[in-house]
């Protein structure tokens, strides 16, 4: 620890201000701001990443940052603040947090965690800010739901059709014994002209 005092001489009397009778230098610090923070978003996460400069590593691996993000256009004064559980120098957050098309800037400062007894610091000034835009969920148009809609009923009315044409022949050969076999040949050519239709409207 340190004594720390100020001295000066007022109306030629010279006087003694005791500022600290212990001063420790690690229960009060300021460190500097982050530097090169960066970010990604698409339609489901938004990472933000950065690094710390002129940190001894015992003190990188105690730090606790603060996140804050707003719409661009806003003031600060609106913003968002989180404060990260982590001292890694990242954070990943819900697309869901933003809206879409909408860009929004963020920020970060940092401390000595306050679950540190050894240490104690007071938030550094906010990094410069970082510029994110959630991506666009893509789109199914309407014309692929329906050819879509259209090819998951293709296949339960074809082998509906198929039995009922299957059965219909049966009883028909039932009753007309005399010719069976022109019958269902001649259904089941029109059937399969009529699939290869519905396979090119599909196409």
């Amino acid at each position: 620890g340190y004594r720390v005092s100020l001295q000066g001489n007022f109306f030629g009397c010279n006087q003694t201000y005791m500022a600290f009778l212990e001063y420790n230098p690690r229960k009060h610090i300021k460190l500097d701001p982050p530097l090169n923070i960066q970010s990604n978003a698409t339609a489901s996460k938004c990472q933000i990443w950065w690094s710390v400069w002129n940190v001894p590593w015992y003190l990188a691996e105690i730090l606790q940052y603060e996140l804050q993000y707003k719409e661009y256009s806003m003031s600060w004064e609106v913003a968002m603040n989180k404060t990260l559980p982590s001292s890694l120098p990242q954070v990943e957050i819900e697309a869901t947090e933003l809206r879409s098309g909408i860009a929004y800037a963020a920020r970060v400062r940092c401390k000595v965690s306050e679950n540190e007894n050894s240490y104690h610091s007071q938030w550094s000034e906010w990094s410069q800010t970082t510029v994110l835009k959630r991506a666009d969920v893509p789109k199914v148009s309407e014309k692929i739901l329906n050819i879509k809609t259209m090819q998951y009923l293709f296949i339960p009315l074809s082998f509906g059709t198929l039995l009922y044409l299957f059965w219909n022949c049966k009883l028909s050969s039932r009753r007309q014994k005399a010719s069976p076999a022109l019958t269902f040949p001649r259904q089941l050519l029109s059937f399969s002209h009529s699939i290869v239709c519905t396979m090119g409207i599909l196409r």
